[in-house]
């Protein structure tokens, strides 16, 4: 038998079933061997390179995955619907402020009503008792009722009477103004532009979730209490329950950057309100 032969030829098959029953399925499946094969051949490289090509697309598809999360990854950060209510705290009772009794210093006056009489020439029973010029005893007598009564020594002017003191006017000491009271409690609250949905918007927006806190799969919620100022601006801010240093100021950076709120009042004036936020960080699962 030469060696060039081809045994999967069909020459060779013919040579092989010659003079035998052809219809047996042994020829038939010889016969397309050949086609078989090739078919078979065909499969396997195709689902070789279909792997090959879905290996290396999920590689990408991960490298851009990690490639995202390092840079921006996608979190959410989700503010509770509900304030928490604080706790109740005392009311703070306004300063009273006692204002100091002054006695009231009368002006010292004395004063000597000398009555001057015309001298004329009358009957006696036609003196009246009142027109008659009171000797020197009688009108010592009378300065001694009303008071003690300056006379110059020597003289019998009754006409010198006592200059009238000035009065002492006692000014009343104001009292020194209150310091700026934060109140915990007013009659109207402070509010948000817009609402309590448009400051939950705001902060959606706006809060960055720290990088360190997202790889590390930290989690929680943040109690921030700030100041309301009499204008709505932003006073001091405080956390009051933390979770993690870099959760804790991303939420005081966030709260410093709201805009001015409407002011809370008492008795119809703007004062400063503390306001207490819950915010909680979550990552997106």
């Amino acid at each position: 038998m030469a060696k060039d032969v081809d045994l999967s030829s069909r020459e060779w098959t013919e040579i092989i079933f010659e003079g035998k029953n052809k219809e047996f399925g042994a020829y038939q499946l010889r016969n397309d061997s050949v086609r078989r094969h090739n078919m078979a051949m065909i499969s396997v490289v195709v689902v070789i390179i279909v792997a090959l090509l879905l290996s290396l697309l999920v590689g990408r598809i991960e490298q851009a995955e990690e490639t995202v999360t390092a840079s921006n990854e996608q979190v959410m950060a989700s503010v509770d619907t509900a304030q928490d209510e604080p706790e109740d705290e005392p009311e703070d009772e306004p300063e009273r402020f006692e204002e100091p009794e002054v006695e009231e210093v009368l002006p010292e006056e004395v004063l000597n009503t000398v009555k001057v009489t015309e001298l004329a020439i009358v009957e006696d029973d036609q003196v009246n008792k009142e027109d008659e010029i009171k000797t020197q005893d009688e009108l010592k007598e009378t300065a001694n009722a009303f008071g003690q009564t300056d006379f110059n020594e020597g003289t019998d002017d009754v006409t010198v009477v006592r200059e009238i003191k000035d009065e002492v006017v006692v000014e009343e000491k104001k009292p020194a103004p209150a310091p700026e009271q934060i109140f915990n409690a007013v009659e109207e609250s402070p509010k948000f532009p817009g609402g309590d949905k448009a400051m939950y918007e705001f902060l959606s927006r706006n809060i960055r979730y720290p990088e360190m806190a997202a790889q590390n799969n930290i989690q929680g919620r943040v109690t921030v209490q700030f100041v309301v100022e009499k204008d709505g601006s932003i006073g001091e801010v405080k956390v009051v329950r933390g979770k993690d240093p870099d959760l804790d100021k991303e939420a005081v950076r966030v709260v410093k950057s709201m805009p001015k709120f409407i002011p809370g009042k008492m008795n119809g004036q703007a004062v400063r309100v503390w306001y207490t936020l819950p915010i909680n960080f979550k990552l997106q699962s």
